[in-house]
């Protein structure tokens, strides 16, 4: 696989993947909603560069090198810079789950937070109930840092959240 920041033509790849996963995404990810369109697309492919620019959000494309086509997204974001740290999220279309491709994603992205941006610690918080996306971590050999009790908010339902974390040392 390989990773690449967003163009402006990725939109409806993007539109086309996440409604292919609706039902699997939107119980765990605020921004797939019942609703999502190819405008929600469009706003997010065209906010990715700002976001970037700003050094607030570093958001790829996940894609396969073999088969090209979209796989799905990941990235970096709560970038807390005082304590030199961030999050890293990911999502994969269903028909390219349980492939190991978001495992792979998230080992690319924790080297770019660590290589380009010099982070310290990468998280990875998922809710505890999300057992795809805490396989994801543990695939990808993040450290399982413990049990975040009532961390988030999400549809209303507050969550525990289980806390993965990569550091620099990961990688030597």
């Amino acid at each position: 696989i390989r990773i690449r920041r967003y163009r402006e033509n990725d939109a409806e790849a993007v539109c086309e993947a996440v409604l292919e996963s609706k039902d699997k995404l939107s119980p765990w990810l605020p921004w797939c909603r019942p609703g999502y369109s190819i405008e929600d697309s469009r706003t997010w492919v065209s906010g990715r560069a700002d976001a970037w620019n700003r050094g607030e959000e570093y958001d790829f494309i996940i894609e396969e090198i073999i088969t090209p086509g979209l796989v799905g997204g990941c990235g970096i974001n709560l970038i807390d810079a005082n304590n030199i740290r961030g999050n890293i999220g990911y999502w994969v279309r269903n028909s390219r789950s349980g492939q190991g491709f978001a495992s792979r994603a998230a080992v690319l992205i924790a080297r770019f937070g660590f290589e380009a941006l010099g982070l310290k610690r990468l998280a990875i918080i998922a809710a505890v109930e999300n057992k795809a996306s805490r396989r994801v971590a543990e695939k990808s050999g993040a450290e399982f840092d413990g049990v975040l009790r009532n961390y988030f908010r999400l549809h209303g339902v507050q969550h525990d959240a289980a806390c993965y974390s990569f550091i620099p040392e990961d990688f030597s």
